[in-house]
């Protein structure tokens, strides 16, 4: 008579450990899943075997290439014009390419800077706004790669 009571007891703990089974599966699959979302990890560069170093010219110099001065009239009642130099700071490799592209970036500087606003150029942090839209544009022309920073070393009204 202990035999058949023993039955229904193996059945409850064979089902309660199926469940821990789905369970542990269903958390440690989660993890998982949100480690790698995050970023944590990932299963492709696993498989691609280790990362390549670093190429040789990591370590390139910084240079600095002058963007000629623009100088605008400021539409409006008032006859003032707009004078803005700037430098662009990249590295030794991409500094030729910077160079022979200036007319380029000269271009898109001075059809930006004659589109602002004149009423803009006297509110208060006009030249972050300003600075930003540049650097925007001498990725555009240059590519993400050769533009590191943009420094405005001048920007005065006459």
């Amino acid at each position: 008579m202990t035999e058949p009571a023993a039955l229904p007891a193996e059945k409850k703990r064979g089902k309660k450990g199926l469940l821990m089974v789905i369970l542990a599966t269903t958390l440690l699959g989660g993890a998982g899943f949100v480690s790698t979302f995050l970023g944590f990890w990932s299963p492709g560069a696993m498989l691609s075997g280790p990362a390549e170093p670093p190429p040789s010219g990591a370590h390139l110099s910084v240079e600095f290439v002058e963007v000629p001065t623009i100088e605008i009239i400021v539409p409006g009642g008032r006859a003032r014009s707009m004078v803005m130099s700037a430098t662009i700071e990249t590295d030794s490799h991409h500094k030729g390419q910077v160079t022979h592209l200036m007319p380029r970036v000269s271009d898109a500087f001075t059809t930006f800077l004659s589109g602002v606003d004149p009423a803009a150029y006297d509110k208060r942090g006009v030249l972050e706004v300003i600075r930003a839209e540049l650097v925007t544009r001498s990725r555009f022309v240059l590519g993400e790669e050769p533009v590191k920073d943009l420094l405005i070393t001048e920007f005065r009204f006459k």
